[in-house]
């Protein structure tokens, strides 16, 4: 039987997982790692990172299904998008990898926002110029660090530099770069215009192919730090937003799917890039041919559960590890003991900056409305609840352009929680669907594998043969209840966007 192999890097983690043409998964790896965070405004991690935990992955994955390496077909791989990652002549990287969460290029982005800021939007179908983009991080490495800038060879995604790993070639497609601020979203090409502004020739970016185009095979070394063959075919993948869109079955227009996982990302596939005439909601390339995608992103939703877990849940984490069972569960189970609303505590999710439906780096989480009668409980029902407000008014803006959202394919670690995904119909009124299997990036990378190497002729046929929906869960008894917390959420955030905007936040 022929397999397919899928990798997906994340912004904590990369993931590796084993696949037969039914969309059965046969092994599954994950290895997570520990950003580097100097300062409140830095996001760091050294490439190799990426590199090894690649390896450590795909070695569980083989291990757990017990497969010959001949029989692992293709291999397609996807990333975050925007982490830069600067390397030599010889393909090695000079400098840590500038992870998109990194806001050190503010300076460089006010600088290009003042000349490309009225043309952005229709060249690049991003709403506003901010240090996330990778052509922002460029122009501060040229200012800040003369001596890696000068060094420098290439600029890649971290998609790129597996592939380069994995290949030798350095290659990119345009799923993966469309939030370079590099890249023209209508012409896929480079934007020559913006690298003359940075100071870098287009020849010091990767050759750009269509997501979904085998690169070429395993090298020899790759093949054996892999313990697989030089015969396994290597495929672009893409940025894991458009991979799990796929994954999630939404590959055509009229489709929505969201992804809660480090962070919350909403996908709507769309035929005409420019069809937001207000020009506030993100459009990626996606990875389906001829189609693109509306993707409001909100940097914090899993990962301020995380930070929720680890600052002060400690003893749960304990217990539940003493238990052999998953802490999330314990403090979803606390959640689900309060009341829709957490009884007037509010939360603004925005650990890292708000990037949509308003950019806003400078904003910060809140918990607001608490009193002496609010317990842990509250803060972690809260905190899905913020998340799911987000949620909401994205749809709302993407709504806004007249696309129509009958019902929400949740994807992601969040989509696990069988209460975090009753809130999330709860508060958006809609159905919220989830999938028999959760991995969607994956499965999306494994269904672009299968077509590349022609296993299925096209994304709908892999589609149709890989991914199956779960449960569908319709909006519930708290539906109304929502209409006063959501307003409250809302007035909050409106208010405090402009003092965070203009309050200067020490450095960490």
């Amino acid at each position: 039987m022929e397999i397919l192999l899928a990798i997906d890097v994340g912004t904590t983690s990369v993931k590796a997982g084993l696949f037969s043409p039914d969309g059965r998964c046969l092994g599954l790896g994950r290895q997570e790692y520990q950003l580097e965070t100097p300062a409140s405004d830095r996001a760091q991690l050294d490439p190799e990172v990426y590199w090894q935990a690649c390896l450590k992955t795909v070695h569980t994955a083989i291990g757990q299904a017990g497969l010959r390496s001949e029989q692992v077909k293709a291999v397609a791989v996807s990333s975050q998008g925007e982490t830069t990652i600067t390397v030599d002549a010889q393909g090695k990287a000079i400098y840590p990898a500038l992870v998109w969460l990194d806001n050190r290029a503010t300076d460089q982005a006010a600088f290009l926002a003042d000349r490309f800021g009225r043309e952005v939007y229709s060249r690049t179908g991003i709403p506003e110029i901010i240090a996330t983009w990778p052509a922002c991080k460029i122009l501060w490495i040229r200012q800040n660090e003369p001596d890696v800038f000068k060094r420098a060879y290439k600029f890649l995604l971290v998609q790129d530099y597996l592939i380069y790993r994995l290949t030798g070639r350095i290659v990119t497609d345009g799923s993966i770069s469309c939030t370079t601020l590099n890249y023209d979203l209508v012409k896929n090409s480079w934007w020559t215009e913006i690298q003359d502004a940075i100071g870098i020739q287009t020849a010091q970016l990767p050759e750009i192919v269509q997501p979904g185009t085998t690169v070429g095979t395993l090298t020899a070394e790759a093949a054996r730090l892999l313990g697989l063959t030089t015969k396994t075919c290597v495929v672009t993948g893409g940025m894991d937003q458009s991979v799990g869109a796929i994954g999630a079955g939404n590959f055509k227009p009229g489709m929505v799917s969201e992804t809660t996982g480090a962070a919350l990302a909403i996908q709507a596939t769309i035929s005409n890039p420019m069809i937001d005439q207000s020009k506030v909601v993100p459009v990626y390339y996606h990875s389906a041919p001829g189609q693109y995608l509306f993707v409001p992103v909100c940097p914090t939703a899993g990962m301020a559960l995380k930070w929720l877990r680890d600052s002060f849940f400690q003893d749960e984490v304990q217990s539940a590890e003493a238990e052999k069972e998953d802490t999330y569960d314990r403090l979803t189970a606390l959640a689900g003991s309060i009341p829709a609303g957490s009884d007037g505590l509010v939360m603004l999710p925005h650990l890292m900056g708000a990037f949509s439906p308003e950019p806003n780096l400078q904003a910060r989480g809140s918990f607001t409305g608490f009193t002496l009668s609010h317990t842990r409980a509250h803060f972690v029902r809260a905190l899905l609840e913020g998340v799911a407000f987000m949620l909401r008014r994205n749809l709302e803006s993407i709504e806004r352009t007249g696309i129509q959202v009958h019902e929400i394919r949740a994807t992601g670690g969040g989509a696990r929680s069988h209460l975090w995904n009753q809130i999330k119909a709860d508060v958006c009124n809609r159905p919220v669907v989830t999938l028999a299997n959760e991995e969607t990036g994956l499965l999306g990378d494994a269904i672009l594998a299968g077509v590349a190497s022609g296993i299925f002729q096209s994304i709908e046929e892999g589609c149709n043969a890989m991914v199956r929906v779960k449960e569908s869960l319709p909006p519930g008894a708290d539906a109304e209840a929502y209409a006063e917390p959501y307003r409250r959420y809302c007035e909050l955030d409106r208010q405090l966007f402009d003092y965070f905007k203009h309050s200067s936040s020490p450095k960490a």
